[in-house]
């Protein structure tokens, strides 16, 4: 199939370089490059990086919507079909009715389940035991055309938002395939999401990194794992950040303590929460690397006590 593929991050580049081994791609079309660090050098995105070594035409448009220039390109292309996955920008109707075979995109959730733009980490953050990918066509709402197909995966009590995001780009990959071999044949089931079981996964803020140690201390671990690495969950000491990359349930502590107080601090950090206590295994001090928190207590000092936050 003539394919049109848009996408953005690092999610989406093996999803492109697997559609560019079975099928035709193009055009690729991403954002624009962005200044990015200190020095606020220009940086591409992953998926322009990935097409350019596949030596694919790239499109950057600053917006697509009111766009003719970029409209009439893309019917000049004739492709049969546009895939999309994590592109960043809503594509207006005459965009969507392009392509014969229509515009597909790749989600990474159980639709109608965490419609928007960060469901994976939401579904860890909520505690979720599964996720998966939908294929579904596209229409003028986010993430509410109809399906093709869906395939499920557990998400395991040690998974973190890298493990699970590597994990779903790899399913995506088998899943697009799939459904593209549907479409091509004229097999590809149209299934309506039922709305009144949708939910919605908004974007990441830093803000949702921060812990409030009054919660239960199973949503403390689930905010560690789904928002490592950004924006990172974090405390403070001593008017300093303090991030904080590993730690687990403590099944015995002070129950009498307030939440956010040191218990313990040789060898690990046991912090009382609001059911219990947190041991923390791996933390990072402000402007420091990441580090075992053993090596950290070597050379710094946390009193017993003392109150996080």
């Amino acid at each position: 199939m003539k394919i049109v593929f848009m996408g953005t991050p690092d999610f989406a580049v093996p999803i492109l370089e697997t559609l560019a081994k079975h099928h035709d791609i193009l055009a690729v079309v991403c954002q624009p490059d962005r200044p990015k660090g200190r020095g606020h050098g220009v940086v591409y995105p992953p998926v322009k990086e990935s097409a350019l070594r596949l030596n694919l035409p790239v499109h950057q448009p600053e917006k697509v919507r009111g766009n003719d220039v970029f409209f009439e390109e893309l019917k000049k292309l004739d492709a049969d079909i546009f895939v999309v996955v994590a592109y960043g920008q809503i594509l207006p109707t005459r965009i969507l009715k392009i392509p014969p075979l229509g515009c597909v995109n790749i989600h990474a959730s159980l639709l109608p389940k965490y419609r928007g733009a960060a469901p994976m980490q939401r579904a860890i953050l909520n505690g979720d035991r599964e996720t998966g990918v939908t294929i579904m066509y596209m229409d003028k709402g986010m993430d509410t055309g109809d399906m093709i197909l869906k395939e499920s995966m557990p998400i395991n009590d040690c998974d973190r938002f890298a493990e699970i995001h590597d994990k779903m780009a790899d399913l995506s990959c088998k899943c697009i395939l799939d459904a593209l071999k549907l479409i091509e044949t004229g097999n590809a089931p149209r299934v309506p999401q039922d709305n009144n079981k949708a939910t919605y996964a908004a974007m990441l803020s830093k803000d949702e990194g921060y812990v409030n140690w009054n919660k239960p201390s199973l949503e403390i671990v689930n905010q560690v794992r789904a928002l490592d690495p950004w924006p990172g969950t974090y405390t403070y000491y001593d008017g300093q950040v303090l991030k904080i990359w590993e730690c687990s349930i403590w099944d015995s502590a002070e129950q009498s303590a307030k939440p956010g107080t040191v218990l313990e601090s040789q060898g690990h950090l046991l912090v009382k929460t609001g059911d219990g206590a947190l041991s923390i295994t791996m933390l990072q001090a402000q402007g420091a690397k990441r580090m075992n928190t053993a090596d950290y207590l070597r050379g710094r000092k946390i009193e017993l006590g003392a109150i996080l936050g």
